[in-house]
């Protein structure tokens, strides 16, 4: 059993208020060891920091002032997925946390604590929840504050200081003390080459994207189009009895244009039911959650481009659910909550026992490819018909008859090819920022044990220094 011996002079009684092992966990104390006798308080970096809240009563309009919780927070990036929007009063509730750019974010509450990504152009004006907390830093690199906050080095300082068993949190005080390591400002300067590069790459690979999207769009005359809302309209006693619905939203003209595109494109189309065979993923209920283990993974941490991990389940129960575990080549679509969300597993995924509301799909016709056909399920081709099937639900519900019955344009081979490759290079450029990613924050840690000197040429082994 892993044990601490420390001198009670040493407790940090008087600061913290700490008493328990965890603090003084060995891990925590061998990681400090490498790098408190030249380091300094990130408190002497802080301009100001400052946390976030959720407007009372906040009811999220489908546009407007981004609003990052946790799940948008990322290591060294934010993603877009499954983002949520303020309206400009809401906003005026709490702009003492409106973000500026080269804020650091850092996730406080929850399994997700110690999460640290820098805020780009992108996110400008937008803001956070209460369970992050954005930082105006002062001689250093924000970039580098990121990456060492997510290095081995930083995170465990945050589980260090982290307290509360039914909440995990961060305060204030226990931030400002984290340990920041001198390391020379052209390494910081470096390492920030790294993280725009990065960020470079997955906007190169968003564009990549959304050319693919327009390829489609394109081909099905459906370039321009916007969704229109009508506020009146007709349709025959008969189409309301074929469709077994009488609610009006359900026979908006905006869904019959969808329809129509497809259905009258040259080249075919099908039934979901007809390209692929389904299966239901399952639930383990909440008790059975843990904060390490396989990944349990849920409609929230489901995104096109990739899969986060938050909650966890044990070797043992995994044993019993194996028949659940995904494989390589399947689609992942979520049909609750955040119905159409899909994800092609392009490679071998890791252990994972997906949620009761998300199918596993798998291609049964050499008709469609799995590239294009996850593009269309994320596009707006299929989202304004799932907007047709769940419109009035409290609780989105997307029902596998629903789902089987969408239809899908079968574009000739050639142009799914042309898609297809556009999606690939999207899937590459955003591999590429993930790997500099990495490999930033890896070369931290060489820097602590090592040098920085050391750490440099090790960047240049593995990969291309980008120019300062």
């Amino acid at each position: 059993m892993p044990y601490s011996i420390v001198n009670f002079n040493e407790v940090e009684f008087h600061k913290d208020k700490r008493l328990d092992a965890e603090h003084y966990h060995p891990y925590h104390l061998e990681n400090l060891r490498k790098f408190e006798n030249k380091s300094q308080s990130l408190s002497e970096f802080i301009m100001h920091i400052t946390g976030g809240a959720t407007p009372l009563g906040a009811e999220y309009p489908e546009e407007g002032i981004p609003f990052l919780r946790v799940q948008n927070i990322m290591p060294n990036y934010i993603s877009e997925s499954d983002i949520k929007y303020l309206s400009s009063s809401q906003n005026q509730e709490i702009l003492r946390s409106q973000l500026k750019k080269d804020d650091v974010l850092l996730t406080i509450t929850g399994v997700s604590y110690g999460k640290s990504a820098v805020v780009t152009d992108e996110f400008i004006g937008a803001n956070i929840n209460q369970h992050s907390v954005k930082i105006t830093v002062k001689n250093i690199s924000p970039y580098f504050l990121s990456t060492f906050l997510n290095c081995k080095y930083g995170y465990s300082q945050s589980t260090k200081h982290i307290v509360g068993v039914t909440r995990p949190a961060l305060d204030y005080s226990a931030i400002k003390s984290f340990l920041i390591p001198d390391l020379d400002r052209n390494f910081q300067e470096i390492i920030a080459s790294y993280c725009c590069q990065a960020e470079k790459s997955r906007e190169d690979s968003k564009q990549c994207y959304n050319e693919a999207q327009t390829l489609l769009l394109t081909e099905l005359g459906l370039a321009d189009w916007q969704p229109k809302h009508r506020p009146h309209f007709f349709k025959r006693f008969s189409v309301t009895e074929r469709a077994k619905r009488i609610d009006a939203d359900y026979f908006q003209p905006k869904y019959d244009e969808i329809i129509n595109a497809i259905k009258n494109y040259p080249d075919g189309w099908d039934n979901l039911e007809n390209l692929v065979t389904f299966k239901k993923c399952t639930e383990v209920g909440s008790g059975e959650y843990l904060e390490a283990g396989i990944p349990f993974v849920r409609v929230s941490n489901l995104d096109p481009f990739e899969i986060t991990k938050e909650k966890y389940i044990s070797e043992e129960l995994y044993a019993e659910l194996t028949e659940h575990q995904p494989k390589q080549g399947e689609i992942l679509l979520s049909k609750d909550a955040t119905p159409g969300i899909a994800h092609y597993l392009r490679e071998q995924p890791n252990k994972m026992i997906p949620a009761g509301g998300i199918l596993r799909l798998k291609s049964k016709t050499d008709k469609i490819g799995n590239e294009y056909l996850t593009l269309l399920l994320n596009s707006i081709l299929t989202q304004e018909q799932i907007n047709r099937d769940v419109g009035g639900s409290v609780i989105l519900h997307w029902r596998p008859d629903q789902v089987a019955g969408t239809i899908i344009p079968i574009l000739h081979q050639e142009k799914q090819a042309g898609i297809e490759q556009k999606v690939i290079e999207s899937f590459n450029g955003r591999r590429r920022a993930k790997d500099l990613l990495e490999h930033a924050k890896r070369a931290v840690e060489i820097a602590i044990e090592q040098d920085e000197q050391t750490a440099i040429d090790w960047l240049e082994s593995v990969s291309e220094v980008p120019d300062i």
